[in-house]
């Protein structure tokens, strides 16, 4: 599907989380977007900029970061221009995230003299996995339509396969329509922040319903619109402010901004939000059960990457190293994740892996 006017493509990968709950693979030093976790060689991030790179100019993709990781984003995708590497001071959230990468693509296409409405802009995190890549194509170029036709901010969601709890959720109409006549774009009527179990399967059986991505396409004039509507001061803040060679006034901008998402300082209050309903093999890879269903399977269940596994009586773990020539031998052990990394080891049932996030921060103390 082609984009049937003259649009200038962004796209803004967010790079600044930790990932928590891949400890203890992922750390404050080396987060898991620079991890080849799936072992392909590639890290999470240079996947995600190969992905884009298909959409969007290489030279219009832009990744926003914390500081600590500016190296990393170089080292990780050496053809990324220097000038595109925006660092973070500290962690404020996603809607500071996306204001700061506005302002610097506004002053981009300002000297450009290319009309705002004209300027489409994908924002994606850095660690997710899309395995149906052509359809992931199709869908943004239906949404960059979509975005730079209408006065509509486009979220992209998931069709669930079950009643998860670790994702948000918007409800949308059944009436859908496209600017293409596709029919595959609907208005959203709600977010839900991540629901307990019984809510979550209320959901599924009530339908209309899917799972936010966290990938969202608008034009440059709308999204702009609205952070004036809704977050004037920090919005203005940005667009107010040199950006280029002035670290300092960054951070003063940063230390002021309020720690807010995109999603409840933008999308649930703006005027008009549309989502398409996709299924492109999308994982955010948020947890490591999560993430084993990317990995090979032996006849018990027990899946594992980066060890030599040896198994006796023991089925359904999920057992990860870094370094492959490790023997793991289990015997009599169900139902666990069992990580093992040069400097911890982390074992853990399955069904507490959420546990691992509240370990990282009594550590952290």
């Amino acid at each position: 599907m082609q984009i049937s006017k003259t649009v200038e493509k962004f796209a803004v990968i967010m790079a600044g989380g930790v990932g928590t709950r891949f400890w203890p693979m992922s750390r404050t030093s080396k987060p898991k977007q620079f991890l080849d976790i799936l072992g392909t060689g590639r890290s999470l991030i240079q996947m995600t900029f190969d992905r884009l790179s298909s959409v969007v100019p290489p030279s219009n993709i832009l990744v926003v970061t914390n500081e600590l990781y500016r190296s990393d984003v170089a080292s990780h995708i050496p053809s990324i221009p220097p000038e595109n590497i925006l660092c973070e001071p500290c962690m404020r959230n996603t809607a500071p995230c996306i204001a700061y990468a506005n302002a610097v693509i506004s002053r981009r296409v300002a000297s450009s003299g290319i009309d705002a409405s004209d300027v489409g802009i994908i924002v994606a995190p850095s660690d997710h996995l899309i395995l149906k890549e052509p359809e992931f194509d199709r869908i943004i170029s239906l949404a960059l339509l979509e975005a730079t036709s209408t006065s509509s901010l486009v979220t992209l969601g998931i069709k669930p396969t079950r009643p998860d709890t670790g994702y948000g959720y918007i409800k949308f109409s059944e009436s859908s329509s496209s600017v293409d006549g596709a029919g595959e774009i609907s208005t959203v009527d709600r977010f839900t922040e991540k629901p307990d179990l019984e809510t979550a399967r209320e959901f599924l059986s009530e339908g209309g319903y899917c799972w936010n991505s966290g990938i969202f396409v608008w034009s440059l004039a709308n999204i702009s619109s609205e952070f004036s509507k809704h977050l004037s001061e920090m919005s203005s803040a940005f667009e107010d402010a040199e950006l280029c060679g002035n670290a300092g006034e960054v951070d003063d901008i940063y230390t002021s901004c309020e720690s807010i998402s995109i999603d409840y300082g933008i999308l649930e209050r703006a005027s008009s939000v549309s989502v398409i309903p996709c299924d492109f093999g999308w994982s955010d890879l948020g947890t490591w059960t999560s993430l084993a269903t990317h990995l090979p399977q032996d006849s018990s269940g027990n899946r594992s990457s980066g060890v030599d596994l040896v198994v006796s009586e023991s089925a359904n773990n999920i057992v990860v190293g870094a370094d492959s020539e490790k023997i793991i031998a289990l015997r009599g052990l169900n139902d666990f994740i069992v990580v093992d990394t040069q400097d911890a080891l982390l074992v853990c049932p399955k069904s507490d892996e959420q546990w691992v996030k509240v370990l990282v921060g009594k550590l952290e103390k």
